[in-house]
């Protein structure tokens, strides 16, 4: 690996951490206000949401069975089902459709 890529990396390192490491040192011992707690809550899933949907139009090139897997996503994470579970209940109902189809 040369020295330039190296750097690269390394930099890139403490770009990502310094991030991530700063609340966790910062916020040590405090209780963040219910408000931002619900906030953070939600991130996860509005994140995956983020991520995921532009990728459910051109999945497939039948679209429904794009739509039927992001409605049962969807269905799943509105019952409080934690992302895991959601992911892997959309896979699973696009498994058993598929295998009908």
């Amino acid at each position: 690996m040369s020295t330039t890529m190296a750097s690269i990396v390394l930099g890139m390192t403490f770009v990502t951490y310094i991030p991530r490491m700063l609340p966790f040192v910062l916020l040590r011992g405090k209780e963040l206000p219910s408000f931002w707690q619900g906030i953070l809550k939600n991130v996860p899933y509005a994140t995956l949401g983020a991520l995921i949907f532009p990728g459910v139009l051109t999945f497939h090139e039948n679209i429904s069975f794009a739509l039927i897997g992001a409605a049962a996503a969807f269905l799943i994470a509105f019952t409080g089902a934690n992302i895991i579970i959601t992911v892997l209940g959309s896979i699973g109902i696009l498994t058993v459709l598929s295998l009908f189809s």
